[in-house]
Protein backbone atom coordinates (compact mmCIF):
# COMPACT_ATOMS: atom_id res chain seq x y z
CA UNK A 1 0.00 0.00 0.00
CA UNK A 2 1.28 3.30 -0.81
CA UNK A 3 -0.15 5.70 1.86
CA UNK A 4 -1.42 5.95 4.89
CA UNK A 5 -3.70 8.70 5.79
CA UNK A 6 -3.80 9.38 9.30
CA UNK A 7 -6.10 11.77 11.39
CA UNK A 8 -6.39 12.44 15.16
CA UNK A 9 -9.69 12.81 16.51
CA UNK A 10 -10.70 14.77 19.68
CA UNK A 11 -13.88 16.43 20.13
CA UNK A 12 -14.32 17.91 16.54
CA UNK A 13 -17.49 16.28 15.57
CA UNK A 14 -18.62 19.65 14.13
CA UNK A 15 -15.40 19.38 11.50
CA UNK A 16 -14.65 16.06 11.04
CA UNK A 17 -17.38 15.57 8.40
CA UNK A 18 -15.18 18.36 5.72
CA UNK A 19 -11.71 16.87 6.75
CA UNK A 20 -13.46 13.06 6.01
CA UNK A 21 -15.10 14.16 2.83
CA UNK A 22 -12.00 16.24 1.09
CA UNK A 23 -10.28 12.90 1.71
CA UNK A 24 -12.90 10.78 0.62
CA UNK A 25 -12.88 13.27 -2.68
CA UNK A 26 -9.33 12.02 -3.60
CA UNK A 27 -11.04 9.10 -5.04
CA UNK A 28 -9.87 5.37 -4.60
CA UNK A 29 -6.83 3.84 -5.19
CA UNK A 30 -3.81 2.59 -3.11
CA UNK A 31 -4.47 4.29 0.11
CA UNK A 32 -6.18 3.72 3.49
CA UNK A 33 -7.63 6.12 6.12
CA UNK A 34 -6.64 5.88 10.19
CA UNK A 35 -9.03 7.54 12.13
CA UNK A 36 -7.43 7.63 15.81
CA UNK A 37 -10.27 8.70 18.36
CA UNK A 38 -8.08 9.55 20.91
CA UNK A 39 -10.41 9.87 23.70
CA UNK A 40 -13.21 11.74 22.52
CA UNK A 41 -15.20 13.18 25.43
CA UNK A 42 -18.06 14.97 23.35
CA UNK A 43 -20.76 12.02 22.93
CA UNK A 44 -20.24 12.41 19.03
CA UNK A 45 -16.81 12.15 17.46
CA UNK A 46 -16.49 8.47 18.40
CA UNK A 47 -19.72 7.66 17.09
CA UNK A 48 -18.98 10.35 13.83
CA UNK A 49 -15.94 8.23 12.83
CA UNK A 50 -17.61 4.70 13.67
CA UNK A 51 -19.98 5.54 11.35
CA UNK A 52 -17.58 6.34 8.49
CA UNK A 53 -15.74 3.16 9.21
CA UNK A 54 -18.84 1.72 8.61
CA UNK A 55 -19.81 3.40 5.35
CA UNK A 56 -16.16 2.99 3.65
CA UNK A 57 -14.87 -0.50 5.62
CA UNK A 58 -12.02 -1.03 2.64
CA UNK A 59 -10.64 2.25 3.11
CA UNK A 60 -11.25 3.18 6.85
CA UNK A 61 -10.00 1.79 9.65
CA UNK A 62 -11.32 3.31 13.09
CA UNK A 63 -9.29 3.04 16.18
CA UNK A 64 -10.36 4.09 19.69
CA UNK A 65 -7.73 5.02 22.81
CA UNK A 66 -7.33 6.94 26.30
CA UNK A 67 -7.12 10.63 25.74
CA UNK A 68 -2.76 10.80 25.17
CA UNK A 69 -2.64 13.80 22.95
CA UNK A 70 -2.53 14.46 19.30
CA UNK A 71 1.53 13.15 19.03
CA UNK A 72 0.20 10.18 20.62
CA UNK A 73 -2.08 8.99 18.64
CA UNK A 74 -0.51 10.04 15.70
CA UNK A 75 2.12 7.29 16.99
CA UNK A 76 -1.12 5.21 17.41
CA UNK A 77 -1.76 5.73 13.63
CA UNK A 78 2.58 4.99 12.83
CA UNK A 79 2.60 2.00 14.18
CA UNK A 80 -1.06 0.55 12.79
CA UNK A 81 -0.07 2.18 9.42
CA UNK A 82 -0.05 -0.16 5.96
CA UNK A 83 1.37 2.48 3.77
CA UNK A 84 4.56 2.86 2.87
CA UNK A 85 4.32 6.96 2.82
CA UNK A 86 2.75 8.50 5.98
CA UNK A 87 0.19 11.88 5.46
CA UNK A 88 -0.54 13.60 9.11
CA UNK A 89 -4.12 15.50 8.60
CA UNK A 90 -5.80 16.99 11.83
CA UNK A 91 -9.30 16.76 12.07
CA UNK A 92 -10.51 20.39 11.19
CA UNK A 93 -8.44 20.52 8.59
CA UNK A 94 -8.84 19.17 4.96
CA UNK A 95 -6.68 18.82 1.58
CA UNK A 96 -6.99 19.94 -2.04
CA UNK A 97 -8.76 18.10 -4.83
CA UNK A 98 -6.17 15.84 -6.35
CA UNK A 99 -3.32 16.02 -3.36
CA UNK A 100 -2.95 12.04 -2.96
CA UNK A 101 -2.52 12.38 -7.14
CA UNK A 102 -0.04 14.51 -6.58
CA UNK A 103 1.81 13.28 -4.01
CA UNK A 104 1.98 9.95 -5.61
CA UNK A 105 3.38 11.20 -9.06
CA UNK A 106 5.84 12.74 -6.88
CA UNK A 107 7.15 9.41 -4.93
CA UNK A 108 7.28 7.70 -8.06
CA UNK A 109 9.60 10.33 -9.93
CA UNK A 110 11.40 10.79 -6.83
CA UNK A 111 11.46 8.14 -4.60
CA UNK A 112 11.97 10.88 -1.47
CA UNK A 113 11.75 9.69 2.07
CA UNK A 114 9.92 13.34 2.44
CA UNK A 115 7.91 15.51 0.16
CA UNK A 116 7.33 19.29 1.53
CA UNK A 117 4.48 21.20 -0.15
CA UNK A 118 2.53 24.46 0.48
CA UNK A 119 -1.11 25.25 2.61
CA UNK A 120 -3.33 28.03 2.21
CA UNK A 121 -5.19 29.56 5.58
CA UNK A 122 -9.31 29.23 5.11
CA UNK A 123 -11.69 31.13 7.44
CA UNK A 124 -14.67 29.08 9.19
CA UNK A 125 -16.95 30.55 6.49
CA UNK A 126 -14.71 29.06 3.76
CA UNK A 127 -12.92 32.39 3.08
CA UNK A 128 -8.96 32.12 2.63
CA UNK A 129 -7.69 35.26 3.77
CA UNK A 130 -4.34 36.11 2.34
CA UNK A 131 -2.24 34.16 -0.68
CA UNK A 132 -1.22 30.05 -0.08
CA UNK A 133 2.09 30.18 2.40
CA UNK A 134 4.43 29.30 -0.31
CA UNK A 135 8.57 29.30 0.13
CA UNK A 136 10.99 29.18 -2.52
CA UNK A 137 11.12 25.23 -4.12
CA UNK A 138 14.27 23.78 -5.88
CA UNK A 139 13.35 20.95 -8.59
CA UNK A 140 16.35 19.11 -7.42
CA UNK A 141 16.30 16.26 -4.24
CA UNK A 142 18.34 17.97 -1.41
CA UNK A 143 19.15 16.68 2.00
CA UNK A 144 19.61 18.78 5.25
CA UNK A 145 23.06 19.22 4.17
CA UNK A 146 22.47 20.69 1.36
CA UNK A 147 19.83 22.65 2.18
CA UNK A 148 19.80 23.53 5.54
CA UNK A 149 17.75 26.20 5.20
CA UNK A 150 14.94 23.18 5.60
CA UNK A 151 15.31 24.03 9.32
CA UNK A 152 13.45 27.43 8.73
CA UNK A 153 10.42 26.01 6.94
CA UNK A 154 7.00 25.32 9.34
CA UNK A 155 7.89 21.99 11.10
CA UNK A 156 4.19 21.25 10.88
CA UNK A 157 3.87 17.37 10.46
CA UNK A 158 0.98 18.22 8.02
CA UNK A 159 2.94 20.00 5.49
CA UNK A 160 4.59 17.25 4.45
CA UNK A 161 4.44 13.36 3.34
CA UNK A 162 6.92 11.20 5.31
CA UNK A 163 8.43 8.00 4.43
CA UNK A 164 6.99 5.23 7.25
CA UNK A 165 10.45 4.23 7.32
CA UNK A 166 11.49 7.33 8.38
CA UNK A 167 9.98 6.67 11.82
CA UNK A 168 10.62 3.11 11.97
CA UNK A 169 14.45 2.79 11.67
CA UNK A 170 15.35 5.97 13.49
CA UNK A 171 12.81 5.71 16.70
CA UNK A 172 11.02 8.63 16.24
CA UNK A 173 7.70 9.69 17.58
CA UNK A 174 5.73 12.04 18.25
CA UNK A 175 5.73 13.63 22.03
CA UNK A 176 2.57 13.03 23.61
CA UNK A 177 0.40 15.56 26.00
CA UNK A 178 2.56 18.49 24.81
CA UNK A 179 2.52 21.62 22.60
CA UNK A 180 4.95 22.15 19.79
CA UNK A 181 4.70 18.52 19.03
CA UNK A 182 5.93 18.95 15.64
CA UNK A 183 8.60 21.32 16.33
CA UNK A 184 10.13 18.53 18.90
CA UNK A 185 10.16 16.24 16.34
CA UNK A 186 10.42 17.35 11.93
CA UNK A 187 13.85 19.22 12.83
CA UNK A 188 15.25 15.36 13.69
CA UNK A 189 13.32 13.61 10.67
CA UNK A 190 14.63 16.49 8.62
CA UNK A 191 18.53 15.42 9.74
CA UNK A 192 17.71 11.23 9.31
CA UNK A 193 15.60 11.96 5.90
CA UNK A 194 18.29 11.21 2.76
CA UNK A 195 15.92 12.88 -0.22
CA UNK A 196 13.93 15.72 0.16
CA UNK A 197 11.77 17.08 -2.41
CA UNK A 198 9.58 20.13 -2.65
CA UNK A 199 6.31 20.39 -4.63
CA UNK A 200 5.01 23.97 -5.07
CA UNK A 201 1.41 23.12 -4.73
CA UNK A 202 -0.52 24.39 -1.62
CA UNK A 203 -2.34 20.75 -0.90
CA UNK A 204 -3.38 21.50 2.79
CA UNK A 205 -6.09 23.35 4.03
CA UNK A 206 -5.20 25.05 7.61
CA UNK A 207 -8.44 26.30 8.99
CA UNK A 208 -8.62 29.20 11.30
CA UNK A 209 -10.52 28.79 14.34
CA UNK A 210 -10.41 29.88 18.24
CA UNK A 211 -10.72 26.64 19.87
CA UNK A 212 -8.03 24.96 18.20
CA UNK A 213 -5.14 23.72 20.29
CA UNK A 214 -2.36 26.83 19.01
CA UNK A 215 -5.13 29.28 19.93
CA UNK A 216 -6.65 28.35 23.40
CA UNK A 217 -5.89 30.91 25.74
CA UNK A 218 -3.47 29.00 27.95
CA UNK A 219 -0.90 31.31 27.53
CA UNK A 220 1.64 29.38 30.38
CA UNK A 221 1.83 26.62 27.96
CA UNK A 222 3.96 28.40 25.38
CA UNK A 223 6.56 27.91 27.56
CA UNK A 224 6.46 24.15 26.87
CA UNK A 225 8.47 25.62 23.14
CA UNK A 226 11.46 25.67 25.20
CA UNK A 227 11.44 22.10 25.68
CA UNK A 228 10.62 21.46 22.48
CA UNK A 229 13.95 23.32 21.73
CA UNK A 230 16.14 21.66 24.01
CA UNK A 231 15.18 17.80 22.56
CA UNK A 232 16.19 19.37 19.23
CA UNK A 233 19.30 20.63 20.30
CA UNK A 234 20.34 17.19 22.11
CA UNK A 235 19.05 15.34 19.47
CA UNK A 236 21.57 16.79 16.99
CA UNK A 237 24.35 16.94 19.88
CA UNK A 238 23.93 13.10 20.28
CA UNK A 239 24.08 12.50 16.22
CA UNK A 240 27.29 14.98 16.10
CA UNK A 241 25.67 17.58 14.25
CA UNK A 242 25.45 20.53 16.28
CA UNK A 243 28.02 22.30 15.36
CA UNK A 244 27.75 21.86 11.40
CA UNK A 245 24.04 23.21 12.15
CA UNK A 246 24.15 25.77 14.91
CA UNK A 247 23.75 29.04 13.16
CA UNK A 248 20.72 27.70 11.92
CA UNK A 249 19.43 26.29 14.89
CA UNK A 250 20.18 29.38 16.93
CA UNK A 251 18.46 30.82 14.48
CA UNK A 252 15.68 28.66 14.43
CA UNK A 253 15.25 29.18 18.27
CA UNK A 254 15.72 32.96 18.54
CA UNK A 255 12.25 33.06 15.73
CA UNK A 256 10.39 30.34 17.61
CA UNK A 257 10.76 32.02 20.98
CA UNK A 258 9.93 35.04 19.34
CA UNK A 259 6.67 33.49 17.74
CA UNK A 260 5.58 32.35 21.38
CA UNK A 261 6.35 35.27 23.58
CA UNK A 262 4.39 37.40 21.54
CA UNK A 263 1.84 35.48 21.62
CA UNK A 264 1.57 36.16 25.33
CA UNK A 265 2.92 39.29 25.25
CA UNK A 266 -0.54 40.32 23.14
CA UNK A 267 -2.84 38.94 26.12
CA UNK A 268 -0.46 39.23 28.98
CA UNK A 269 2.42 41.36 28.95
CA UNK A 270 2.94 41.19 32.63
CA UNK A 271 3.52 37.38 32.39
CA UNK A 272 6.05 37.18 35.09
CA UNK A 273 7.47 34.25 33.05
CA UNK A 274 8.35 36.18 29.70
CA UNK A 275 11.91 36.54 30.34
CA UNK A 276 12.54 32.86 30.34
CA UNK A 277 12.38 32.57 26.07
CA UNK A 278 14.79 35.23 25.76
CA UNK A 279 17.06 33.63 28.43
CA UNK A 280 16.87 30.27 27.03
CA UNK A 281 18.29 31.65 23.95
CA UNK A 282 20.95 33.52 25.91
CA UNK A 283 22.07 30.57 27.91
CA UNK A 284 22.13 27.95 25.07
CA UNK A 285 23.18 30.07 21.88
CA UNK A 286 25.21 33.49 23.52
CA UNK A 287 26.72 34.57 20.36
CA UNK A 288 22.72 34.78 18.58
CA UNK A 289 23.26 38.15 18.44
CA UNK A 290 26.30 37.91 15.80
CA UNK A 291 24.68 35.29 13.95
CA UNK A 292 24.92 35.91 10.15
CA UNK A 293 21.40 34.22 9.60
CA UNK A 294 19.68 37.02 12.12
CA UNK A 295 18.67 39.25 9.40
CA UNK A 296 16.37 37.02 8.09
CA UNK A 297 14.01 37.54 10.66
CA UNK A 298 12.61 40.56 8.77
CA UNK A 299 12.29 44.09 9.74
CA UNK A 300 9.00 43.23 12.78
CA UNK A 301 10.54 40.24 14.54
CA UNK A 302 14.09 42.54 14.79
CA UNK A 303 12.14 44.92 16.65
CA UNK A 304 10.47 42.89 19.32
CA UNK A 305 13.96 40.80 19.41
CA UNK A 306 14.94 44.07 20.81
CA UNK A 307 12.09 45.16 22.86
CA UNK A 308 12.55 41.29 24.64
CA UNK A 309 16.09 42.37 25.23
CA UNK A 310 15.26 45.56 27.32
CA UNK A 311 12.16 43.76 28.73
CA UNK A 312 9.80 46.55 27.14
CA UNK A 313 6.85 44.06 27.38
CA UNK A 314 4.12 46.75 27.28
CA UNK A 315 5.46 48.87 24.35
CA UNK A 316 5.60 45.44 22.06
CA UNK A 317 2.06 44.66 23.21
CA UNK A 318 1.22 48.30 22.47
CA UNK A 319 2.81 47.86 18.77
CA UNK A 320 1.66 44.89 17.80
CA UNK A 321 -1.69 45.24 18.66
CA UNK A 322 -1.49 48.98 16.88
CA UNK A 323 -0.38 46.48 13.67
CA UNK A 324 -2.92 44.14 13.41
CA UNK A 325 -5.79 47.28 13.76
CA UNK A 326 -3.83 48.70 10.71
Amino acid sequence: MKFSVIVPVYNVADYLPVCVDSLLAQGRGDWELILVDDGSTDGKSPALCDSYGAAHPDLIRVIHQPNGGLGAARNTGIEAARGDYLLFVDSDDSLEPDSLKKLSDCVDRSGADMVIFHYCYVSEAGERPGEPRLSPVTGEPLTLQSAPELLLDSPSACFRLWKRELFLQSGLRFPGRVWYEDLCTTPKALLQAKRIVQLPDPLYRYLLRPGSIMRNDNLRRNLEILSALETVRLYYREENALEAYRPWLCFLAVDSVLAAARRVLLENPRAEYLPEFLNYVREHYPDYRSNPLLPRLGKKKRILLRLLEGKHYRIARTLFRLARLL
